[in-house]
């Protein structure tokens, strides 16, 4: 089991950026696929990245390709989501999520852990 605790959330203006982290504690970090979600007000929790394990297969939500990018850091235990040219519509709490299975699924069913979140505002 893998407990994720996520930070680096914050305000910011449109057009910057914004690195969240998530840190994973347990064992067999390197056998956890990872991907991180949002979560809008009145909207549905939704993908927006994921990395394998190996840190080699990175997948994008089509809204945020070119402007995020994902990675990990398999001697720290810790995913990142490097957020760029951030926009209003990027806000929202931002939840990261691992599974033990291929991780390449875009669904909250596909992922079985879940950290608690960190809140990502972005003003006009």
């Amino acid at each position: 089991q893998v407990q994720l605790v996520e930070s680096g959330g914050g305000l910011v203006q449109a057009g910057g950026s914004l690195r969240l982290s998530c840190a994973a504690s347990g064992r067999s970090f390197g056998t956890y696929a990872m991907a991180w979600f949002r979560q809008a007000p009145g909207k549905e929790r939704e993908f927006v990245a994921s990395i394998g394990r190996s840190g080699t297969y990175t997948y994008y939500t089509d809204s945020v390709k070119g402007r995020f990018t994902i990675s990990r850091d398999s001697a720290k235990n810790t995913v990142y989501l490097q957020m760029n040219s951030l926009k209003p519509e990027d806000a929202g709490v931002y939840y990261c999520a691992a599974t033990q299975r291929l991780g390449r699924g875009t669904g909250t069913n596909d992922y079985e852990y879940w950290g608690q979140g960190t809140q990502v505002t972005v003003s006009s």
